[in-house]
């Protein structure tokens, strides 16, 4: 399971990040060690950490290292659940020290990330369940089901900004799973404990 944040560093003082907090990735890995897995937690830049100590932690800060880290335990794992909010650009060119505010203007150049999803999905084995997630604003439902297409998910768990109660920082969550299927199941506000193990009973439904 990857979940939290990355930090893409501009300087050694300032980074490009966004809101996520983890808290669903880590009721994900603690709801999943109580159903009796062995799990490893590969988690950016978060003040929270699982309950449950039998989780494995592996602490990341940066997208590559995020995608480094996933790539190298994915042929281990049976279930691979992608709940990270892992940046989708980083700055071509880090800053060796702070950038001065007195040279005016600044121009940062930016490149895609890894996209993890879609490396995972390229080499998935059939005996492998490869869950991802997909934060929307805007036609929520075709989204998510282009990228459960495009990355060869088995299911992708989809979350609307414009669900209140959802998205970034809350203790709840509304999510829709969409499987390889086109099965589609829509759940109510709940929190994200009861939510992670919506997800996992779903992913438990497909194991082979």
């Amino acid at each position: 399971i990857n979940a939290g944040p990355t930090r893409e560093p501009i300087d050694p003082v300032r980074y490009i990040s966004n809101h996520s907090s983890g808290k669903m990735g880590i009721a994900l890995a603690d709801a999943a060690a109580g159903y009796g897995a062995g799990v490893t937690l590969v988690l950016g830049p978060s003040d929270l950490q699982p309950q449950n100590n039998s989780v494995k932690v592996v602490h990341v800060t940066t997208s590559e290292d995020m995608a480094k880290e996933c790539i190298s335990w994915f042929p281990l794992c049976d279930i691979a659940i992608l709940s990270a909010a892992v940046a989708d650009f980083t700055p071509v060119r880090t800053e060796d020290r702070k950038i001065s505010k007195s040279r005016g203007g600044l121009v940062i150049e930016l490149k895609p990330t890894t996209d993890i999803a879609e490396a995972l999905g390229r080499v998935k084995k059939n005996s492998q369940i490869l869950a991802g997630f997909a934060l929307e604003t805007d036609n929520e439902l075709e989204n998510a089901e282009k990228k459960l297409k495009r990355k060869n998910l088995d299911l992708i768990v989809l979350n609307s900004l414009k669900e209140k109660g959802a998205g970034f920082g809350y203790d709840t969550n509304k999510i829709t799973i969409i499987d390889k299927y086109n099965n589609i199941n829509k759940f109510e506000l709940k929190s994200k404990s009861e939510a992670a193990r919506d997800i996992l009973d779903k992913i438990i439904t497909m194991i082979r």
